[in-house]
């Protein structure tokens, strides 16, 4: 098998990028030590090889048999470099457009061809200073996403009391714990999960709700984590809904057909089901049920992955899963795509008071500070993460519980919600 026509574009731009970025990189150090250029050129192109030898070499090494952690380290690394190339681009073609318009200025009004290069106050020349910033940007941005990888398991608890006037009394007091987007499948050290999943319970919640991907992509990835979320406890249950990473679209299961059909798939997904149970756990498939204490009546429903984007699954049915419960003062909604509080939730059933939704992780990276909060997620998602009003109804966005793609987290760190009804 040869390399396809994408894989040729790809390492026609990747030698493009290297080429314009090396320009900056042997200007910072064109007046070292010759030995301090020697490490440098070869650093920076042996790198350089190793991320265009892959990508030569993928119909080749049977990338979907390689472990899941070292794929998603890989990756992580290629799509840094590149990303931090791009970073560095940015500034140099800054300078080049500069020096452009000033070759331009001097090309036509020749009694100024005299005047020299501005100088930064330092007395470096204005394109040594962005080819520098371009290249401590473009740094900083890989050091950050590799020093992300050790945030992956370093879980938060986010906690919020939300008050609704409809609210039974009895449910008054009631704590609810979200948890999503476990993605077992991405998982490697046990005894980190097994530390989150003890937070989980050391929140005493009322109400245990999952909502959505436990696993990557095949249910056997939940094989040896069994023993590990089957701990996650609540008096009043744990329910769990499916995400658009269950289904298993995303796998290149060996009997597809061009169609589309994998038997394969199919019995993976049941599987999949058979696992919440195992677990404990009540899969909400459209369905609702309905929880009393005291004499009062709240109703949960939970729905299939339902997305207003077209390329994610919509095997949700909420008004299946609404029916018999328009009597119920009081509704909380687990569907794992935060679209579909917008397009359906909201305009359809104004009497959902609470959606609960992941799905989006916050893209994993982010800055969440007082006053600031933003994430590459915002420009996707319109809610991304946190808590989001209209009306009188309420959506959470929980940021996940685990990791999927880059195996780290930068700003938007893993989370376990805990909600008290007020």
């Amino acid at each position: 098998m040869r390399p396809g026509l994408n894989s040729i574009i790809l390492v026609v731009f990747l030698l493009l990028l290297d080429l314009y970025v090396f320009q900056a990189v042997r200007a910072m150090v064109y007046m070292s030590l010759p030995r301090v250029r020697t490490i440098t050129y070869v650093a920076y192109w042996s790198v350089s090889a190793i991320c265009i030898l892959m990508v030569l070499l993928l119909p080749y090494i049977h990338w979907h048999a390689w472990p899941a952690q070292l794929k998603s380290y890989l990756v992580a690394l290629f799509l840094g470099l590149v990303v931090a190339k791009l970073l560095a681009v940015v500034f140099l073609l800054i300078d080049d457009v500069r020096r452009g318009v000033i070759w331009l200025i001097h090309r036509f009004t020749p009694e100024k061809s005299t005047v020299t290069a501005t100088t930064a106050a330092n007395g470096i020349s204005r394109s040594q200073f962005l080819s520098r910033l371009g290249l401590i940007a473009g740094g900083s941005l890989f050091g950050t996403l590799v020093y992300g990888f050790s945030n992956k398991y370093n879980y938060r608890v986010h906690k919020i009391k939300l008050a609704f006037k409809n609210l039974p009394a009895s449910f008054k007091g009631m704590r609810i714990v979200q948890i999503s987007d476990i993605h077992s499948g991405s998982f490697a050290n046990r005894e980190a999960v097994t530390k989150g999943v003890n937070m989980i319970n050391a929140q005493k919640p009322d109400l245990v709700l999952f909502t959505g991907d436990l696993v990557n992509d095949r249910a056997d990835e939940m094989a040896q984590w069994m023993d590990v979320f089957n701990q996650v406890k609540a008096p009043m249950g744990v329910y769990s809904t499916l995400g658009n990473h269950d289904y298993g679209d995303y796998y290149p299961w060996p009997d597809k057909t061009p169609a589309g059909h994998s038997e394969m798939q199919i019995k993976n997904l049941e599987r999949l089901k058979e696992v919440h149970g195992e677990l404990g756990w009540k899969l909400m498939m459209n369905e609702n049920v309905v929880l009393e204490k005291d004499g009062g009546q709240i109703a949960l429903l939970g729905v299939e992955n339902w997305s207003a984007i077209k390329r994610f699954p919509r095997h949700g049915d909420l008004r299946r899963a609404y029916d018999g419960i328009d009597h119920i003062p009081f509704k909380i909604l687990m569907s794992h795509d935060p679209t579909h509080w917008d397009a359906q939730v909201r305009p359809e059933f104004p009497d959902i008071d609470l959606t609960l939704a992941g799905h989006t992780h916050g893209m994993q990276f982010g800055v969440e500070i007082p006053g600031l909060k933003w994430s590459p997620a915002q420009y996707f998602y319109k809610e991304w993460a946190g808590l989001y009003k209209v009306g009188e109804q309420r959506l959470y966005v929980n940021r996940g519980f685990g990791f999927l793609g880059y195996p780290g987290r930068v700003g938007v760190l893993p989370e376990i919600t805990v909600i008290d009804l007020v």
